[in-house]
């Protein structure tokens, strides 16, 4: 590799020391493809190669996590969407050159674009007045991910300047547009809504990753700890199973989730305890069906473990929260159209007038196309009305409107019954589950012999 001019001889040694080593091999596993990683251990390590995986839609069906000392090491079981091997040369070398890079790597580049970030309550119509307000003030929208979840909305809109096409920096347009959609944030009763406006180059230092952001900024607004009225009554609501136990002897806190599986589920899960301020020494994540089972030993960042009961629920309700945002049930509408002005208002008022609410959106545009995502649901949560999207898709076009037949998973519900079987998470089974798993994983990849 080429060094930089700046580099001595020592700051080179302590870089091939730390930079990982990755091995993708598609002859141990006959269902899956697996990516070994070892490397120097650092906090957050973890999570950046997840986030290599999951921006390429890759499902994770299988891995484990190990660290000794000062070293990390992870072995994931992927296939690609269709649940294939990867094949795709360009993808393969792409996931080398990513996890085996000593630097940072983002997934994402911003330059020449400003962030507007917003988090408060949500409301029908909600998203479709902020996309109007942009238009309004002559705002191109980028790209932007909007997420829903107990009666609450967080939003990254990526927007640049109408005409120029350029990044928006000048003081006093950016003060009208945060006035304009705080406005708007808080015309419901709570009056909590939340705006910022971020330029470069701040904004590449406070967004690596648009679907992290999110997971931050609802975690800082508390989402967790949100309950409305009906999902109040706990006895109907599909509740992920997350559990967390002590192993005193050597000071680990047990996370343990159970739920259906999903993609992107590792990275929610991991994403979360990393900006908890866990380090995640080793782990397991297993799938069987649809289901998935993950389990994670944890430490503080100062080497304790959890000491409280309340920490300990904190815990579970913020790892339960972030399975379930993604996790926003709706029907899929994929529009994939000539971007122009206006389009996003546009779009989100004939959702919002045919009786539509938007749980989760994903909003890119790629030259002068858009192909954005929508999930949507009646204003009660309820599957949408099929004459509703009907004619939607008649007012938008048909041949730019598709409806995916996608479902997505329910979590497993914890329910009073005796009919479910809680499974078995004690410390003695994790020990043993955690050992079984790597031995059986080691010696498929050849590291040891099989017994």
């Amino acid at each position: 590799m080429e060094w930089p001019a700046y580099l001595d001889e020592y700051e080179k040694l302590v870089i091939r020391m730390n930079t990982p080593r990755v091995v993708i091999d598609n002859a141990a596993c006959p269902t899956a493809t697996v990516v070994k990683v070892d490397s120097g251990r650092k906090h957050g390590v973890l999570l950046e190669a997840v986030q290599v995986l999951t921006d390429l839609n890759l499902s994770i069906k299988k891995g484990y996590i190990s660290s000794d000392g000062r070293w990390f090491m992870y072995v994931f079981h992927v296939t690609d969407q269709y649940g294939c091997k990867l094949t795709d040369d360009n993808v393969l070398s792409y996931i080398e050159q990513s996890l085996g890079t000593w630097k940072p790597t983002r997934s994402q580049s911003f330059e020449g674009l400003t962030a507007v970030e917003l988090t408060g309550s949500d409301r029908p119509g909600l998203l479709s007045e902020v996309f109007a307000v942009l238009a309004d003030l002559e705002c191109s929208v980028v790209d932007a991910r909007v997420w829903t979840h107990k009666g609450r909305i967080a939003c990254v809109v990526f927007i640049k300047d109408e005409s120029s096409g350029s990044q928006i920096e000048d003081a006093t347009r950016i003060d009208v547009i945060e006035c304009r959609l705080s406005h708007l944030l808080n015309l419901g009763e709570q009056n909590d809504g939340r705006v910022s406006i971020i330029s470069m180059p701040a904004l590449e230092g406070s967004i690596s990753h648009a679907d992290r952001r999110l997971h931050q900024m609802m975690f800082e607004d508390f989402n967790f700890d949100c309950v409305d009225d009906t999902e109040a009554i706990a006895m109907d609501t599909d509740v992920p199973c997350v559990s967390v136990q002590d192993w005193a002897e050597r000071g680990y806190s047990i996370v343990t989730v159970q739920c259906k599986d999903r993609r992107k589920l590792l990275f929610d899960v991991v994403c979360t305890l990393t900006d908890m301020d866990f380090v995640l020494s080793h782990g397991t994540l297993n799938t069987e069906g649809d289901q998935a089972h993950e389990e994670f030993y944890i430490r503080y960042m100062d080497g304790s473990p959890i000491s409280s009961e309340a920490e300990r629920q904190r815990v579970v309700r913020c790892v339960q929260a972030a399975i379930e945002r993604r996790g926003s049930e709706g029907l899929r509408l994929e529009l994939c159209t000539l971007d122009r002005s206006g389009l996003l208002s546009e779009v989100t008022r004939t959702f919002r007038e045919n009786g539509l609410l938007v749980t989760r959106a994903e909003v890119s545009t790629k030259d002068d196309m858009a192909c954005n995502v929508f999930y949507v649901t009646d204003m009660t949560g309820l599957p949408a009305d099929p004459r509703s999207i009907e004619s939607i898709q008649k007012r938008i076009g048909e041949s730019c409107l598709i409806i995916k037949e996608e479902k997505t998973p329910r979590v497993l519900r914890k329910v009073a019954s005796d009919s479910f079987e809680e499974p078995n998470t004690g410390v003695a089974a994790g020990l043993l589950n955690l050992g079984s798993f790597f031995k059986r994983n080691l010696s498929s990849l050849g590291l040891i012999k099989s017994s």
